[in-house]
């Protein structure tokens, strides 16, 4: 089979294919949610070090798993309920968790003030998900950065439907309202 015809097989025949014995399709696999799920880590620990570790260690389950890969999921869905479980583990010990915003796009054609206002706005979003409970900002981030709906999200947070709508409904007042608050604040201190 030629890389070619790889690439146009879906995740769950990439990764029957890598229990096979077949290398290149887990390369596929690795290539299409590397980045995503090196950001889920990231931010939900907001330590590249540390988010790095989890990745890799994930990465070294999937492929312990692959010969008794079953789909009974969709893949994306299965990958992120082991990361959910190696952050639950990692994090059975008190401990906050935090989040990391990756470098900000500022647009090029940016003045001086506009780009210190977006620069300003960045931070404000940072401290804004940092205050979210950490089963909030794990929904909001499944959802936004990776583009999980929320029956999804459920299966990989191990939630019920509802209660991951909740998760998200209250992620985002949170965030609306703290993002106003804080946006308000700045603007007096300028004043």
């Amino acid at each position: 089979m030629t890389m070619r015809t790889l690439e146009q097989l879906d995740d769950h025949d990439l990764m029957l294919r890598f229990g096979e014995g077949e290398a290149e399709a887990f390369e596929l696999l690795y290539q299409r949610h590397r980045r995503g799920l090196y950001c889920y880590f990231l931010r939900q620990c907001s330590q590249p070090m540390l988010a790095e570790d989890l990745y890799q260690d994930v990465w070294g389950r999937v492929i312990a798993a692959a010969s008794q890969y079953r789909p009974e999921a969709r893949f994306d869905t299965w990958l992120y309920r082991i990361a959910h479980n190696r952050l639950v583990d990692h994090y059975r010990r008190p401990a906050m968790v935090s989040v990391g915003v990756e470098h900000e796009a500022i647009a090029p054609d940016c003045g001086p003030h506009d780009m210190a206002e977006q620069q300003q706005q960045a931070q404000l979003l940072r401290h804004c998900l940092q205050q979210l409970p950490s089963p909030q900002l794990e929904a909001f981030m499944l959802k936004e950065e990776v583009g999980f709906n929320a029956p999804m999200v459920a299966e990989v947070v191990g939630a019920s439907v509802e209660a991951t709508k909740s998760r998200l409904r209250y992620a985002y007042q949170k965030l609306r309202d703290c993002v106003t608050n804080k946006w308000q604040e700045v603007s007096r201190e300028r004043a």
